[in-house]
C-alpha cells in the first residue's frame, strides 16, 4: 500500500467510528484530563434517578471524601430532603452497584445544603409590561366647533389617528 491510500483508509476508518456527538464525548470522558465529564455524566444519571419532585428541588450533586453534597434551590427542600437522607444514601448505593462506571460516587453520609447558586429555569417567558393595542378609531369625525386652537388640535388628532392605521 501507498502512503496516501493508508492515509485515506485511517481518514475514512476514523470518520466512520466518531460520526456521532455521543460517540466523541464517550471517547473524550476516556481521557484522564476530562475525568470530571464522567462525574459529571453520573452526577446527572443519579438526578434522574429520583422523582421528579426531587428533581426539581435538586440545584446539583457531587461526592467529596464519602460525603454526599446535595444543594437544593430553596430552603423549603432542605427540610424535605433532611429527612430522607437515608432513602437519598441508599439511592446512590444501588445506584454505584448497577452502574459499573460510576463506582466512585459511593458515600457514607448525605449533607444537604441550600445554594444561591442554582441551575436556571429550562425555559423563560418573556411578557411585556406595555400593553399595545390596536387603533381602533377611524379618524372621521366632525368638528362642531366655532373655537379655531380647539379645531385646531381635532385637526391634529385626526392627522395621529390616520398615521396610526
Amino acid at each position: 500500500m501507498t502512503a496516501s491510500t493508508q492515509y485515506h483508509t485511517a481518514k475514512r476508518c476514523y470518520n466512520h467510528a466518531m460520526k456521532s456527538a455521543q460517540t466523541i464525548l464517550s471517547h473524550l470522558q476516556g481521557q484522564p484530563q476530562f475525568r470530571y465529564l464522567k462525574r459529571h455524566e453520573c452526577y446527572q444519571k443519579y438526578i434522574r434517578l429520583l422523582s421528579e419532585k426531587y428533581q426539581k428541588a435538586i440545584a446539583f450533586v457531587y461526592v467529596k471524601q464519602n460525603t454526599l453534597y446535595i444543594a437544593v434551590t430553596h430552603p423549603g427542600f432542605k427540610m424535605e430532603l433532611n429527612y430522607n437522607k437515608e432513602v437519598l444514601k441508599d439511592i446512590l448505593s444501588q445506584f454505584t452497584l448497577m452502574e459499573k462506571n460510576c463506582n466512585m460516587l459511593q458515600a457514607d453520609k448525605v449533607v444537604v445544603f441550600h445554594s444561591k447558586y442554582h441551575k436556571l429555569p429550562d425555559h423563560t417567558e418573556e411578557s411585556s409590561t406595555v400593553p399595545h393595542y390596536y387603533e381602533l378609531a377611524e379618524g372621521k369625525f366632525e368638528i362642531c366647533s366655532d373655537d379655531a386652537k380647539l379645531q385646531e388640535k381635532f385637526e391634529a388628532i385626526k392627522t395621529s389617528i390616520k398615521k396610526n392605521l
